[in-house]
């Protein structure tokens, strides 16, 4: 995820100071490429908490007594000496930031490569279109002055293209919010036009969404009127495969628009790539917050395909 790439992009002028996973092995918190911000009175994201977030917010702060650009690379075993029983390693690079060394935050796109080299008192940074990333251990040598570290700039936000702008239409966008999920949200009611984020449309143009959505999303179809569910479903199936298609709907009414999609030449294989009812089977509850969230979570379990 890019998180920490938006907050570099807001770093005032306080002085601040960047955690960095490099490595880990066996259980740990957070993985490789997690990041938080430490400040003299707060911090901003997490590398997972408890003993090792405390001990290494120390580390940091301490950092920020010494010139801007100077850098650490610490080791933390997940033992009985930090008071946690994960049992595995994390190695952290600790630096205090240098504001002036950020010019490389205008090409840091999803999708590109970022190298991270060690230098005399300085972290320096380069975005590349192809670079092949180098795998960290958290064992053995610390990387040390000269070290060049190669990692993606973070995972493209698949895209979701959400139709309807009603009470679960506004709990998924409520709670989608720091997920690597990009929202495209329609309605074809013109009050849902106040919504932030919607946009309106009228139903002769709705389908077009549904054509123009790219092959790596997914397709969520809720909208108040089951006739245009049911078209924006038909042009869902027609259409070349997307990762996710996802129609919410009683039994009877999934049925019944199943034995109608048959019908409209629809072909078994393809009806098969409708996802009906919607979310993670075994939550329950028709809340929409509920229904969001076990929506969100099987759309999560997309990642990497």
């Amino acid at each position: 995820m890019t998180q920490w790439i938006g907050w570099l992009r807001r770093l005032g002028p306080e002085p601040c100071a960047m955690i960095s996973v490099l490595a880990t092995e066996g259980s740990a918190p957070r993985g490789a490429g997690t990041r938080m911000l430490v400040r003299a009175d707060r911090l901003e994201g997490t590398i997972g908490g408890g003993q090792l977030e405390f001990r290494a917010a120390e580390q940091a702060r301490a950092i920020l007594d010494l010139p801007e650009g100077t850098w650490r690379v610490q080791d933390y075993p997940l033992g009985p000496l930090l008071g946690q029983c994960c049992g595995g390693r994390v190695r952290l690079l600790i630096e205090h930031l240098d504001p002036q060394a950020l010019g490389w935050l205008h090409d840091a796109e999803p999708g590109r490569m970022l190298a991270t080299t060690l230098g005399e008192g300085a972290v320096l940074r380069e975005v590349f279109e192809r670079e092949t990333a180098t795998r960290q251990s958290a064992r053995g040598d610390r990387p040390g002055q000269g070290a060049r570290l190669v990692e993606p700039v973070g995972e493209r936000p698949r895209p979701v293209y959400l139709f309807g702008a009603g009470h679960v239409g506004q709990a998924i966008a409520r709670h989608v919010t720091g997920l690597p999920l990009q929202l495209a949200w329609f309605d074809t009611r013109p009050e849902q036009a106040a919504i932030d984020g919607v946009t309106v449309m009228g139903e002769e143009n709705i389908a077009h969404c549904v054509a123009e959505a790219p092959a790596d999303a997914a397709i969520l179809i809720l909208t108040h009127d089951h006739p245009l569910d049911y078209h924006l479903a038909l042009a869902a199936l027609r259409r070349d495969p997307v990762a996710f298609i996802g129609l919410i709907g009683s039994a009877t009414k999934i049925a019944r628009f199943k034995s109608r999609l048959l019908a409209d030449g629809i072909a078994e294989d393809a009806l098969a790539r409708l996802t009906a009812p919607i979310g993670m089977p075994g939550v329950v509850g028709k809340e929409p917050d509920v229904i969001a969230i076990a929506v969100l979570a099987q759309l999560l379990q997309l990642r990497g395909r």
